[in-house]
């Protein structure tokens, strides 16, 4: 199957395995053997699917120009399911109207997947699982980790200071990446990572013994899918594919940070407990998340 994605970035080909910032989007070209367009651009060559993910600030484009050159167009998920609803009553019209017009709608989880079919009343609505391309990561070392990673900043997005909450419940070192969201005043409750490429913060992520990761604004779940591939343990929310597959004993519902601080506080004094959920989320990324999983998957899905 001939594979194009269209998105706002200005770059035309294909993306090598040695890409080291290796988004979920750019693993997905990548495992597909996709080319990619910018998403006002219309293609010469013909495709037999065309993936569009449309940008969250900037969303206006119009399908109908796709389907010249793709014999079916499927639109992505990009951020949480409610993110359009912020936009103009016209351009909710207009989003929703392009979801409808899709030949096929994917999704970032299950729960997402129910959301857009119930929304659009489409029977092609499926579940596009988040992935990694491993061979950027290169030798990820055998090292002696401590200290809490949390999954965001201070900001309802990325809910760094619940995450904060639980993390001091580990009492351990609480750090966070540096993201585009970041508070002025944060570094006097945590320490912050410096701005890293995705390859760098593998191995940065690498380090930690623990994540926390209690993020409302559900997507594509790559935090959980990273610890799970290094081991780490991560406590999250339900209704992320990525959170409540692979760490399983370590997921609560959303708000509950009662739950959340036991299962912490557990993680930290139960040594059984911590090996267990270490091995088995890295056992559940292998078994469900693994590239071999994902093209096996995709294959059946784009039948």
């Amino acid at each position: 199957m001939k594979i194009a994605f269209f998105t706002e970035m200005s770059f035309n080909g294909k993306i090598q395995r040695t890409h080291t910032n290796m988004r979920v989007e750019f693993a997905w070209m990548c495992a597909l053997n996709a080319d990619h367009y910018n998403i006002n651009q219309i293609p010469t060559e013909k495709y037999d699917l065309g993936i569009v993910i449309i940008p969250k600030k900037n969303p206006n484009f119009n399908i109908n120009d796709l389907k010249i050159s793709c014999e079916k167009v499927c639109v992505m998920q990009e951020g949480p399911n409610w993110y359009w609803q912020d936009y103009s009553l016209e351009k909710q019209i207009w989003y929703y109207n392009t979801l409808v017009d899709a030949d096929i709608i994917f999704t970032h989880n299950e729960l997402d997947r129910k959301y857009y079919t119930g929304l659009t009343n489409k029977s092609d609505v499926r579940v596009m699982p988040s992935l990694m391309i491993e061979d950027t990561i290169g030798v990820v070392k055998n090292v002696s980790r401590n200290g809490v990673i949390i999954g965001g900043n201070f900001v309802s997005w990325y809910g760094g200071f619940d995450s904060m909450i639980i993390a001091q419940c580990l009492d351990d070192i609480i750090c966070a990446p540096s993201m585009g969201r970041k508070q002025d005043g944060e570094e006097h409750l945590i320490n912050h990572l410096p701005y890293l490429d995705w390859k760098e913060w593998i191995h940065k992520l690498n380090e930690f013994k623990y994540g926390v990761h209690l993020m409302r604004t559900h997507a594509a779940g790559t935090f959980a899918l990273n610890c799970a591939y290094l081991g780490i343990p991560c406590i999250g929310y339900n209704g992320l594919d990525t959170q409540k597959i692979c760490h399983p004993n370590l997921t609560v519902d959303l708000g509950d940070l009662e739950s959340a601080k036991k299962i912490a506080q557990q993680l930290r004094i139960d040594d059984e407990f911590y090996i267990y959920c270490a091995n088995n989320c890295r056992e559940n990324y292998n078994k469900y998340y693994s590239e071999s999983i994902f093209i096996e998957k995709t294959k059946n899905l784009l039948k």
